[in-house]
């Protein structure tokens, strides 16, 4: 979602404090994970900042040295959510390190509702979030130099980065978006990035001008219901405009009809029983695992084919896939 000044709570219809509470953890409440699954939660602390950051390392049951993908969650959400992108990713051979970032987490949630929610969208977060990023690669290098034995098997000169919505942006930040205010928010470890629900900041700068430093390899995902909660705009064609800002060579945009926000929040079960702007669209429920399991298979073979140049991933992205499934609507762009 954008980040912009809060909208009237009224927006696209009333909702209770108690149902905003309710829909808006629903975009990140953690399902059970399966019982084999190689799970490790940690806190880390940032103590140059004061700053507790809440991780989930998923490992593979392979043999390493794994390739990491750091992800980093929506506005209100945690480590526990993302299961199903996760897990995709964890069986296909990769570690994912899902981050937690105090101040636009679970807590603005349970502590402000949907108004604390809509306080947390703000640029200091973002500067924040940036901030995780950085502190978590050191911190994960450091740890592997120490001899941390969670971190020995991992492929540090092998990162991707990937979010939802407020996690997107924060990519987007990582990757090297330009803003309107003077600094740089970008981190030069991540050798490719996945954004799922991206979205421009509203401002003076063109899409060139935002996003056309971006050199390293970037795929956009969103659909055609991909709409903001908060109302700002109903469908995924803003997204889906972060592509066309994107210099020509190294990008992607995927579009699934009939994809939801909530789609690509990656929970693997569905929480939500909501109204106004948590109303979800039958064709977006109804598709929801089918939207799951393509974008599982698509977001590997892109990882598989920008951090570890595998030609036989690359060749299965740029033919139109055959599985069940792919609707007449949606389409993947690179390039």
């Amino acid at each position: 979602m954008s980040i912009s000044a809060p909208a009237p709570l009224t927006a696209r219809g009333g909702i209770s404090r108690r149902d905003a509470i309710t829909l808006a953890a629903a975009l990140v409440l953690p399902c059970a994970v399966p019982a084999a699954t190689a799970v490790h939660d940690e806190t880390w602390r940032d103590a140059a900042r004061n700053r507790d950051i809440p991780l989930r390392l998923r490992s593979p049951g392979s043999p390493g040295p794994w390739p990491l993908i750091v992800y980093s969650h929506g506005l209100g959400g945690s480590r526990e959510g993302a299961d199903v992108w996760g897990e995709a990713w964890r069986e296909a051979g990769f570690a994912v390190l899902h981050m937690q970032h105090p101040g636009s987490d679970t807590e603005v949630i349970r502590s402000g509702g949907l108004r604390g929610l809509r306080a947390a969208a703000n640029g200091q977060q973002l500067i924040a979030r940036a901030a995780d990023v950085r502190f978590v690669l050191d911190e994960a290098m450091r740890r592997q130099r120490s001899g941390d034995k969670a971190w020995q098997a991992v492929r540090l000169d092998t990162v991707g980065l990937s979010g939802h919505s407020f996690g997107a942006l924060t990519t987007l930040a990582a990757a090297g978006q330009r803003y309107p205010a003077p600094g740089d928010l970008s981190d030069p470890r991540p050798r490719a990035f996945l954004a799922l629900s991206p979205s421009s900041t509203r401002g003076r700068l063109s899409l060139q001008e935002q996003f056309g430093a971006i050199t390293r390899p970037f795929m956009a995902v969103t659909g055609s219901l991909d709409g903001d909660p908060f109302g700002s705009f109903e469908t995924g064609q803003p997204r889906a405009q972060v592509y066309e800002g994107l210099p020509p060579g190294q990008r992607a945009l995927l579009w699934l009809d009939g994809a939801d926000h909530m789609t690509f929040a990656g929970n693997r079960q569905q929480r939500i029983n909501g109204r106004g702007p948590f109303q979800r669209a039958a064709m977006a429920q109804q598709r929801e695992d089918v939207h799951h399991a393509l974008l599982a298979r698509l977001s590997v073979l892109w990882w598989r084919w920008r951090l570890l140049g595998d030609p036989g991933a690359q060749a299965l992205l740029q033919q139109p896939p055959a599985e069940s499934g792919w609707a007449a609507g949606d389409r993947l762009t690179l390039g």
